[in-house]
């Protein structure tokens, strides 16, 4: 099998674009590792809770109840969803 080498002033198109795609990926490369530090400290810092990741116990309690009886025979549990996710520091 024949092996072609290639040389910058024979082929400049492969060249730049060689050239551009190592750059890419050295930026790549590089912003990476740039993201990774704060990750690992975020790890330490606890991420802010969402509110539809908050109280599932109410919240699972409180969609059961209106999808089988409606939302007027469920306030008692509308209720402590809503005071258990202020309880978590939510304006509801």
């Amino acid at each position: 099998m024949l092996k072609r080498k290639y040389r910058v002033d024979k082929c400049p198109m492969l060249f730049c674009f060689l050239r551009q795609r190592l750059s890419v990926e050295m930026s790549s490369l590089s912003a990476a590792s740039v993201e990774a530090s704060p990750a690992i400290e975020g790890a330490e810092q606890k991420k802010p809770l969402k509110p539809c990741c908050a109280c599932p116990e109410t919240k699972k309690a409180r969609d059961a109840c209106i999808i089988e009886k409606g939302e007027e025979s469920c306030t008692d549990l509308i209720e402590a969803h809503k005071e258990c996710m202020r309880a978590l520091g939510f304006k509801i």
